[in-house]
Parts: structure tokens; C-alpha cells; sequence
């Protein structure tokens, strides 16, 4: 009838059952935690995992980095067979791990390795903050410190992304003793001439802030990263003073001269190409 033709339409969006909601595959599309904007997985990872809306660079596994970092995604891992131990017999501590493992598909918070970046070969050392919170026990201490010791005995430069979120509690001074271990590791690649790259992911606290690093010949940071030793709260709750807003980011650590570069993560493989072309003596042709 023409009465129901002219009707006017409803304005409201329908909301969906609760049926429909299952039917909806699950991780179809992500909302940015800052902005709030809602895209489509996929999309998002074609941009690298970077929001299109507001610029937030969400984080990436160690896998994923690796992928979109070396040539080809072909990358030689070491110490793949390094697994944690429960050496204190912390209770629970054992089963945490087996979860952790299953849930990630990764046996440590870092994956270390050689892969080409742009052709130079590079040996490189991935942090994963899916993994135990990136947390440094004594096999991720281990890991890292045979890393450095390899790009020293093979002459190569060094690149380490770090996320974490600090000691691994579980391993009490077995963890602590991986700051001074990877330090020391350091101090020799670096008198032997050694190239050290270190770039700061989002977030990256405790003892691998204070050690490894930010070590770095070279420190580079994505943007917004989060980092320091101790968190905001409770620096603000030790000197009893507001901390500016931007506090911990890796802008305010640029401006103060701590590290040299943010750069966007659809940059960061330019920066590093460069960087390791710079520093790295090619052999002359006859």
C-alpha cells in the first residue's frame, strides 16, 4: 500500500544477535587502543601494524619483525633448543611455561639469528613481549650474550630489538646476573671494533633497560616506545612529584639527547640499511 511505501524508514541501526556475533570470525578486525578506530586485521597488517587513523604502532611478536625485517623473510635462527628450567622449583613456574610455549609457539622470550638486511649480513636478536611480558631470564640472558659472542667471531654488525617488561622473577639472581653477563659480552664486541645496534620497542623496562639496551652504538626507538627502569608511578611515588605527560616515551628521551632517532616502523628497514652501510667496509674489486 502507499501508505506503507511512504513510511518513514528507521534511522537506528540494529544491533546484531548474539548469533551473528559468533558468526563473525574471530579476529577479523582490531580496534586501535588509542584512537579507537576499527580496521580490518588484514589491512592492518598490510601497514605493518601501524594504525592508519592516528599513527600507533601496535606491537609485533618476534616473528613478525623478523618477517618484515630481513631479505626475503630468510633468517638462520640460533639456539632454537634453549629452553627456561624451573632451577628454583618456583611453584607454578613450570606449567607457566609449557602454557606460555603452547599459546605462542615461541620457547623464549627472544629468537635470535643471522639474516641479510638489504644484502649485509647481520646477526639479530628479537624480543617478544607475548612471551612471559619479554621478561629476562637466564635462557634469554643466555641467548643474547651467544649472539653478541658470534657477531664478534664473525665480524658482523649486531641488531637488537628490545621489548620487556623486566626480571623474570621466577630465576631470582640466575636473572639479575644476565644484565652484568650481556654487558660484559658487549664491552668486548664494542673493543673489538663491533657494531651495536639497539632499537627500543614498546614497552621496554627493568633490567633490560638497564642493560643491553641501551648499550647501543646506535639507539633507535619506534614511536610513542615506553621505556625506562622503573615505571612512571612509581618514580612519581618516590620523589613525590608530577611527571611531564610525555614522560618514558621515546620522544621525550630524543629531545633529552638519551637516544638518537624515533623512527616510523615503514622506516626502519631504510634506517638500518643505511646505518649498516655506513659501518661496514666493503671489499674493493680488482
Amino acid at each position: 500500500m502507499l501508505k506503507d511505501f511512504f513510511q518513514k524508514k528507521r534511522k537506528y541501526a540494529t544491533i546484531p544477535s548474539e548469533r551473528t556475533k559468533r558468526e563473525i570470525p574471530e579476529g577479523l578486525m582490531n580496534k586501535c587502543p588509542k584512537c579507537g578506530t576499527i580496521q580490518y586485521s588484514k589491512e592492518l597488517e598490510k601497514n605493518l601494524k601501524v594504525c592508519q587513523a592516528c599513527g600507533y604502532h601496535h606491537r609485533l611478536n618476534a616473528v613478525e619483525r623478523i618477517q618484515m625485517l630481513v631479505d626475503e623473510g630468510r633468517f638462520f635462527e640460533y639456539d632454537s633448543e634453549l629452553v627456561s628450567e624451573n632451577p628454583l622449583d618456583f611453584p607454578g613456574y613450570t606449567e607457566k611455561l609449557e602454557r606460555i610455549m603452547e599459546d605462542t609457539g615461541l620457547n623464549e622470550a627472544v629468537i635470535t639469528g643471522e639474516g641479510a638486511i638489504n644484502g649485509i649480513n647481520t646477526v639479530i636478536a628479537v624480543m617478544s613481549f607475548d612471551f612471559f611480558v619479554g621478561s629476562m631470564g637466564s635462557v634469554v640472558g643466555e641467548k643474547i650474550t651467544r649472539a653478541i659472542e658470534t657477531a664478534q667471531e664473525k665480524g658482523l654488525p649486531l641488531i637488537i630489538f628490545s621489548t620487556s617488561g623486566g626480571a623474570r622473577m621466577q630465576e631470582s639472581i640466575l636473572c639479575l646476573m644476565q644484565m652484568a653477563k650481556t654487558s660484559a659480552a658487549l664491552a668486548n664486541f664494542n673493543d673489538a671494533g663491533g657494531l651495536f645496534i639497539s632499537v627500543i620497542t614498546d614497552p621496554t623496562y627493568g633490567g633490560v633497560s638497564a642493560s643491553f639496551a641501551m648499550l647501543g652504538d646506535i639507539i633507535l626507538a619506534e614511536p610513542s616506545a615506553k621505556f625506562g627502569f622503573a615505571g612512571p608511578l612509581v618514580i612519581e611515588q618516590t620523589i613525590r612529584q608530577k611527571l611531564p605527560d610525555n614522560f618514558q616515551t621515546a620522544e621525550f628521551y630524543q629531545k633529552h639527547g638519551q637516544i638518537d632517532k624515533v623512527v616510523p616502523r615503514k622506516d626502519l628497514r631504510a634506517a638500518l640499511t643505511k646505518l649498516l652501510e655506513l659501518h661496514t667496509v666493503k671489499e674493493e674489486t680488482v
